[in-house]
């Protein structure tokens, strides 16, 4: 396998948003073994953008864990920072399977009721509202009606 070529646009938007994420796989003392490879690969899997800690002072072994990561695992390799590094895949979309016979479920809403007085704190209320029904906004519950069909085109049909 090798790895995903990224245009510099591109590698300079995955630094973005690897910005705020915590390392999930750790690279200890005995180096890239194949549980961290396979490890590293779950992680892959389930986040896309994911970033590595290596435990080592060496920066030519970090570099080469890096290029050596991104091959096996046909990744691209985004960023190395001091012991950090950033890896990303494209995730595979999940399907959904969906149920035509399923109706709407009940749910539950958050209404909150301002009082009249403005300094005070809205009250918070948790409704069920069931698949019949609609809230209006004042914070009622309404069963649905069914749409009444004039007499006129009720005769027509």
């Amino acid at each position: 396998m090798s790895q995903i070529q990224l245009t510099p646009a591109q590698r300079k938007a995955h630094r973005a948003d690897a910005h705020h994420l915590a390392p999930v796989v750790f690279i200890g003392n005995d180096g890239l073994t194949p549980a961290v490879t396979r490890e590293t690969d779950l992680a892959l899997k389930a986040h896309g953008l994911i970033k590595v800690r290596v435990f080592s002072d060496d920066r030519a072994a970090r570099e080469a864990m890096l290029q050596s990561l991104a091959h096996e695992l046909s990744a691209a390799p985004i960023q190395h920072i001091g012991k950090l590094l950033v890896l990303w895949r494209p995730t595979e979309e999940k399907s959904k399977a969906v149920d035509e016979d399923r109706g709407a479920a009940p749910r539950d809403v958050k209404v909150l009721k301002f009082s009249s007085r403005g300094g005070q704190r809205p009250q918070v209320k948790m409704v069920r509202v069931l698949g019949n029904q609609r809230l209006t906004p004042g914070g009622t519950i309404k069963r649905a009606k069914n749409n009444q069909k004039s007499i006129k085109k009720s005769q027509s049909d």
